[in-house]
């Protein structure tokens, strides 16, 4: 199986006011081209810091971090910003679009700057596969929180990235938007064969994955496929 991403030894330590906190110590696991995998724990595990060091957005204060055989703490920021905007997409609990621009402008904004000519055309034709090509012309401020979370996973999977990170993507909705999202998630999982990582409170969503690793004091609990 290919490897997409490589953590070894891995390690993030912050400095705060009562000191230096050990948030990750010590993890160790690849990802297979085309896996689910689920990060699950419970509050303060370190699931969205492991999640972000492994897309570039927290720098590892150890170990190595492996993606698409690129050393992630070798790269400049710079360097990692166009290496997500080519090969990752993630997705957060809090949508974080910008407000002032409509959900077609939104999705498209991540294909402009990879130089895709025709960016508009691929944002309306990911719109349309989350089912919100007649909410196009809407602002944020317009669209329910699910609906911004479709944008949102609109924007992320429109470059057809090779590794889809989610963080908390159903956290902020009720429980049937939530599922809706986690259909489109594993619906594009299947079309596309994207690698999905994704942090999850919700048993429901980790047991969509074909494997789970359970976080505990930010060390790894347990590692194992699902039981599913």
């Amino acid at each position: 199986m290919t490897t997409v991403l490589s953590l070894n030894d891995a390690a993030l330590a912050l400095d705060g006011n009562a000191g230096r906190i050990e948030i990750l110590r010590g993890i160790s696991f690849d990802v297979h081209k085309g896996e689910t995998l689920a990060l699950v724990g419970p509050s303060g595990s370190g699931k969205s810091s492991l999640l972000m060091v492994m897309g570039g957005l927290e720098r590892a204060t150890g170990g190595q971090i492996t993606a698409l055989e690129h050393d992630l703490s070798t790269m400049s920021e710079d360097d990692l910003a166009r290496f997500r905007r080519a090969n990752m997409g993630i997705v957060f609990q809090n949508f974080h679009l910008i407000p002032t621009m409509t959900a077609l402008e939104n999705v498209a904004t991540p294909l402009e700057l990879a130089g895709h000519r025709d960016a508009m055309a691929r944002a309306a034709a990911e719109l349309d596969a989350v089912g919100l090509s007649h909410r196009a012309d809407h602002y944020p401020n317009q669209l329910s929180g699910g609906e911004q979370q479709r944008v949102a996973l609109a924007r992320a999977s429109a470059p057809a990235p090779q590794i889809l990170l989610a963080d908390e993507p159903t956290g902020n909705l009720d429980q049937t938007t939530g599922t809706l999202i986690m259909d489109l998630l594993f619906d594009l999982h299947a079309q596309r064969g994207t690698t999905l990582v994704l942090v999850t409170h919700s048993n429901a969503l980790a047991e969509r994955c074909s494997r789970v690793i359970r976080l505990r004091d930010g060390t790894i609990a347990q590692d194992a496929e699902s039981p599913t």
